[in-house]
């Protein structure tokens, strides 16, 4: 299938945050050019473009706006020349509010860019503290301020719950500052300990670094009520948006488009085979600078592997599951347990069975490859 999304990792961070195990480059100053450049060389090497218009461009990290407003507009437009964004397109970039300001908005916003996705994760200064953020509660409301009043209408939050109790944060205020800045969009992820990251050393040491396996059911509930109240649709596990402000670029994934991941570590499927960029930073530049493909491996994938696919894919989302006839007597007991509902040959579960994701997904697709 030719690319109708194209995802570009910016790996540059100003210092690790304690969950973050992804693949990120921690640079006091970041080389924007060496990196545009090496961008603009993996599209030449890859043959990449020149096809028809795409839907979304999602620049992601890492820390994408560490790049400054004359980096992002010059890899906006590297990319663009080859995948030229249809005139609906949605252009995203992720920013820290620490990068957010008027003069931020109106670079992005000349560049192309129509939604950002903004890293808030917390309104509670030791929480942010305790997970190497590097800005302030009161950064926060100067870059939504920023936003709006650059003329950004379509933007997110992110927050990250189930955090340890010894840190005092308080989960329902959170959520309530986050409604009072009005965003059409909100973002939740819970936290898990990875290995090789920061918390997970000092996991290893004994430290608390979770909440609960109860704390986690009962927050996740608890954003699900309170978000929905005031108005947002609980669109897909960890996404909430307004009324249709929900998140095209992470839509064309769980709808199995095609798309094409550019930079350290990013992936694409193109509706048979999964590739990925070499991880680190380093090794992906080294490469590009060869003349030499990034990829880092690829995967096949078989009918069966499409198969579990659309299971998983179908039951993360609002949209939920077609089911064959003879799987209704089997999810008969989810839906007594208030865990999915069905209408029709429609199956979508319930924030309650969101939280049971994984199993219910393998009892399907194991029931599906009898």
């Amino acid at each position: 299938m030719p690319p109708r999304h194209v995802y570009v990792h910016v790996p540059f961070c100003a210092r690790r945050c304690s969950y973050c195990d992804f693949a990120i480059a921690v640079r006091h100053r970041v080389p924007t050019a060496e990196y545009v450049d090496a961008i603009k060389r993996e599209l030449e090497l890859r043959a990449l473009g020149a096809g028809s218009a795409v839907e979304t461009i999602y620049i992601g990290g890492g820390t994408p706006s560490l790049l400054g407003p004359d980096g992002v507009h010059r890899l906006i437009d590297v990319v663009t020349a080859r995948f030229p964004p249809a005139s609906d397109a949605e252009i995203t970039i992720e920013a820290n509010p620490d990068d957010v300001d008027a003069a931020a908005v109106a670079a992005w916003r000349a560049a192309g860019v129509n939604r950002v996705s903004l890293g808030v994760q917390s309104f509670h200064a030791d929480a942010l503290a305790w997970m190497h953020r590097t800005h302030s509660v009161d950064q926060i409301a100067v870059a939504t301020t920023a936003l709006m009043d650059g003329g950004m209408d379509n933007w997110s939050l992110d927050l990250i719950f189930a955090l340890p109790e010894a840190l005092g944060r308080d989960w329902a205020h959170d959520l309530d500052r986050a409604i009072a800045l009005a965003p059409p969009h909100i973002s939740l992820y819970g936290l898990t300990v990875e290995a090789h990251t920061p918390i997970a050393r000092w996991r290893d040491r004994g430290v608390a670094v979770e909440g609960s396996e109860d704390a986690y059911e009962t927050e996740y509930l608890h954003a699900d009520t309170t978000l929905g109240s005031a108005g947002y649709v609980h669109y897909e596990v960890s996404n909430f948006g307004k009324p249709g402000w929900s998140s095209r670029h992470n839509r064309g994934y769980w709808s199995g488009a095609s798309y094409v991941g550019l930079g350290p570590s990013a992936h694409g499927y193109d509706g048979d085979t999964r590739r990925w960029n070499e991880r680190e930073y380093a090794a992906w530049l080294r490469l590009v600078n060869d003349g030499k493909d990034p990829i880092g491996g690829l995967e096949i994938l078989t009918p069966d592997n499409h198969g579990s696919e659309d299971v998983y894919l179908g039951l993360r989302t609002l949209d939920g599951l077609s089911l064959r006839p003879n799987e209704r007597a089997a999810v008969r007991p989810w839906i007594d347990a208030g865990w999915a509902s069905l209408d029709a040959s429609r199956l979508r579960l319930t924030a309650t069975g969101w939280l049971r994701l994984d199993t219910l997904a393998a009892s399907l697709t194991m029931l599906r490859s009898r």
